[in-house]
């Protein structure tokens, strides 16, 4: 029985207590880019999983997905520029998450 007690010791040495690490409060989760989806051609964006959607960084509520982009400016519309032309949708024009989280 002198053995349990050594086997025990060596079953836990291996384990060690690490803090928690939590995000900020209030910052989003940001990947570069999703395996399925790919990133706007030539914009500097992240991939928001929250909205499902590429952010585009320096643009105010500009989104990207297969090849198209979303706006929200008092009503959401869609342009397969960022640069438009943009044609308004309703937020069932839009990836679920983001409609859920900013078609207000």
């Amino acid at each position: 029985m002198r053995l349990a007690p050594a086997l025990l010791a060596l079953a836990l040495a291996g384990c060690s207590l690490q803090p928690a690490i939590t995000p900020g409060a209030g910052e989003p989760a940001r990947q570069h880019s999703h395996p399925r989806y790919a990133p706007p051609p030539g914009g500097n964006a992240y991939w928001d999983p929250a909205l499902g959607v590429y952010v585009l960084q320096g643009s105010s509520k500009l989104y990207y997905r297969e090849r198209v982009y979303y706006r929200w400016d008092r009503g959401w519309s869609w342009a397969s520029s960022p640069r438009g032309p943009w044609q308004p949708t309703d937020s069932s024009g839009v990836p679920a998450a983001l409609g859920r989280s900013l078609g207000h």
